[in-house]
């Protein structure tokens, strides 16, 4: 991602048809599988989607570590912190 891309609370997502898309990943409220993933938005909104449940939750995960909107540990950061 470029700084300036880093910037922008967005992720970038396809939908069933091949169109590719950037969704705000602020306001995604949850991620469901059925069995096509469906990001379900706080404003009720959804949209299907390409990427797998854990691809998108990694793409939202990995955004708000990079902004520090929440302090996510990385994988055995839990353990390496407890040392």
């Amino acid at each position: 991602m470029s700084g300036a891309d880093a910037r922008l609370p967005m992720i970038p997502l396809t939908k069933l048809n091949g169109k590719r898309f950037m969704l705000n990943a602020l306001y995604i409220e949850q991620i469901e599988a059925f069995p096509d993933t469906t990001v379900t938005l706080t404003n009720g909104k959804k949209f299907v989607v390409r990427e797998t449940v854990e691809q998108v939750a990694a793409l939202a995960g990995e955004f708000y570590r990079q902004v520090g909107v929440f302090r996510l540990p990385e994988a055995g950061g839990l353990d390496r912190e407890r040392e």
